[in-house]
């Protein structure tokens, strides 16, 4: 059982600047979460890398968080261009398509938090120029656009219009990591799908970053997906890949049909994994685990690469 594997978040541009962001590993072949080489078993590979900054990071002191961002984007984009042979950088769902039937990977860039874009707004046009196509509002901390699921606090007026330029540009707005406050007054003003990227069940697990039933049914009133997280703190008690499943399943249950539901393993942002999962490699585990549970082909296709696929192309409309 192999399936094509499309993952809307990962922190691995973080591993790749190091913790002194002075270098730039390598992306081909490494001891993380992710590489190219694992990722080459699936007949098909695309990752959202994120370009995570907070004024919560503690950076170098010669290293401004805007100069972070700039780090982690170069990161990504010189380690992509160095390894074009197996992966591509994509603007569009289309452009992943084109890359799959080419036997080429896809890169997608995101944006998570907003202090090393100056929570501005105007920069965002440029940002979609670069290739960005996901953005947050925020991390873990409050902002001038928003308040966080550990601070609380909704969106300012600053915040409201980050959402409306995000979207008419096409980027997808992505509420993981925001208040639930926040996410309601997006829901309010939403013109376009809304994902959570990498988001569990509160009602499984409760802790403030997962999405509540009522969460969740807003997001697919969107038209919208969910990435599933792999850190264990977000799952529950000694997870296994059965409690992955188990986050999944209650997904589909609330929604009904199968289209709301993706993969944001949040790879190479956490050291705790549900056992079973060291790394990108073990998501054919997962597959194989919810063809054991009752799940056919097509379901599990539509939650490893086409959910993911078929969002951006809504975004973009």
């Amino acid at each position: 059982m192999n399936f094509p594997v499309f993952d809307l978040h990962c922190d691995t541009a973080m591993k790749l600047v190091g913790e002194q962001y002075d270098r730039i590993n390598s992306l081909r072949e490494n001891t993380y979460h992710i590489d190219l080489e694992r990722a080459r078993s699936f007949p098909g590979f695309a990752q959202c890398f994120a370009c995570y900054t907070s004024d919560l990071m503690k950076l170098p002191a010669n290293i401004s968080v805007i100069g972070a961002f700039e780090r982690l984007l170069a990161s990504i984009l010189t380690e992509v261009e160095k390894n074009s042979d197996v992966i591509r950088l994509a603007y569009s769902a289309q452009d992943v398509r084109e890359n799959y039937n080419q036997g080429l990977m896809s890169a997608i860039l995101t944006i998570e938090g907003t202090t090393g874009i100056d929570y501005n707004p105007e920069l965002l046009e440029d940002l979609y120029n670069i290739g960005f196509r996901i953005t947050t509002l925020g991390h873990n901390e409050k902002n001038p656009l928003t308040g966080s699921n550990i601070t609380g606090g909704g969106l300012t007026e600053l915040g409201k219009e980050y959402v409306q330029e995000a979207q008419r540009l096409g980027m997808l707005i992505d509420v993981s990591h925001i208040s639930d406050e926040g996410f309601w007054d997006i829901m309010d003003i939403t013109q376009k799908p809304i994902i959570a990227s990498h988001s569990n069940s509160r009602t499984l697990c409760n802790v403030p970053r997962n999405l509540t039933d009522e969460m969740y049914k807003a997001i697919c009133k969107t038209d919208g997906t969910v990435g599933i997280n792999l850190y264990c703190d977000f799952l529950g008690k000694n997870p296994t890949i059965d409690t992955v499943c188990d986050h999944i399943f209650h997904f589909l249950n609330l929604a009904g049909d199968d289209r709301h539901v993706s993969l944001g393993s949040d790879f190479d942002g956490m050291s705790n994994l549900p056992a079973g999962i060291t790394g990108v490699q073990d998501y054919q585990k997962l597959a194989q685990r919810l063809s054991e549970r009752g799940l056919g082909n097509q379901t599990i296709e539509n939650i490893f690469w086409n959910n993911a696929l078929g969002v951006i192309d809504r975004c973009s409309m």
